[in-house]
């Protein structure tokens, strides 16, 4: 794996391997801990969370969508930090570029299988942002430690899966695309709602961007958008107490 290119993990018999081989990468990279409180967001998604960013050494639900996973990652890879996606082999690099991620400090882990807890624990060590898919249902137990170890390295998490004790949720939905006409064109862009509830702002905040634009980032929309009057159902694993 190498540290200066995208690197990607072999699945199923070799997994043990590579995670061995991620842990010694990882030791020669010896990222010291931010004393930041908050990662940096795009401009178009600053208005959505409290202080303008991810809260650090916190877990997300996400929806599982691309372009809002690495729109969420896209600052802070600009600015010179570190993400990763893990249990997401669909993701494109092409995308990524598109969104201003330095493909040089991304690191790719399509298949981890059962050792996803393993992967992103190492990775927490060194990487500020971590995308994920655990591929199923996330015990309190492993929540628990991996939350500690995420606290403790100021490492922030994206999960498609609900999150006990999470900090918060962001969703994605009524796309709308441009470029079609009655039948016929080209796709140009898209418009969506993005909605972001937390512990510490239990009343959904929603912004309509642009995801992506027509040079495929995310831009926001011209388009108003209507505050819900009501909180969105929350998961049961992070509702915020009253």
């Amino acid at each position: 794996m190498g540290i200066r290119t995208t690197a990607a993990l072999s699945p199923a018999d070799e997994r043990a391997g590579d995670i061995l081989r991620l842990r010694r990468e990882i030791g020669r990279m010896q990222r010291r801990r931010s004393d930041d409180a908050h990662l940096p967001m795009p401009s178009a998604l600053r208005d959505l969370l409290p202080q303008g960013g991810l809260q650090t050494g916190t877990v997300y639900s996400v929806s599982p969508s691309p372009s809002l996973i690495f729109a969420l990652m896209s600052t802070v890879s600009q600015r010179g930090g570190w993400c990763a996606a893990v249990g997401m082999p669909a993701l494109g690099l092409e995308a990524a570029t598109a969104f201003g991620i330095d493909l040089s400090r991304l690191i790719l882990v399509p298949e981890p299988g059962e050792r996803w807890l393993a992967v992103v624990s190492a990775l927490a060590e060194v990487v500020p942002l971590i995308a994920m898919n655990p591929g199923s249902q996330v015990r309190d137990a492993d929540a628990a430690r991996l939350a500690a170890r995420l606290r403790d390295r100021g490492c922030t998490l994206l999960t498609t899966s609900p999150w006990p004790q999470g900090e918060g949720l962001i969703t994605l939905h009524d796309p709308h695309w441009e470029g079609l006409g009655e039948g016929w064109g080209l796709l140009s862009d898209r418009t969506v709602t993005v909605t972001a509830q937390t512990r510490s702002a239990p009343v959904p905040k929603s912004l309509r961007v642009r995801l992506p634009d027509d040079l495929g980032r995310i831009d926001t929309a011209v388009e108003p958008v209507v505050e819900p009057r009501e909180a969105l159902p929350t998961h049961p694993s992070w509702a915020v107490a009253s």
